[in-house]
C-alpha cells in the first residue's frame, strides 16, 4: 500500500476521532451518530493494521 494511502487513512481516522469527541461533549449526544462514527473508525483502524 502506498504511503499516501496510509496517510489518508490516518488522517481520516484522526478526523473521525475528533468528530466522536465533539459529539460526546454535546449536552445530548446523538447515540446513533456516535455508533456510526465509531464503526467507521474501527473499519479504518482494521485497514491500517492489516497494511502495517
Amino acid at each position: 500500500m502506498s504511503s499516501s494511502h496510509l496517510s489518508a487513512l490516518k488522517s481520516r481516522h484522526a478526523d473521525l476521532d475528533a468528530k466522536i469527541a465533539n459529539e460526546e461533549r454535546r449536552p445530548a449526544p446523538d447515540m446513533a451518530l456516535l455508533a456510526q462514527l465509531k464503526k467507521q473508525k474501527l473499519k479504518i483502524k482494521e485497514e491500517l493494521l492489516a497494511e502495517t
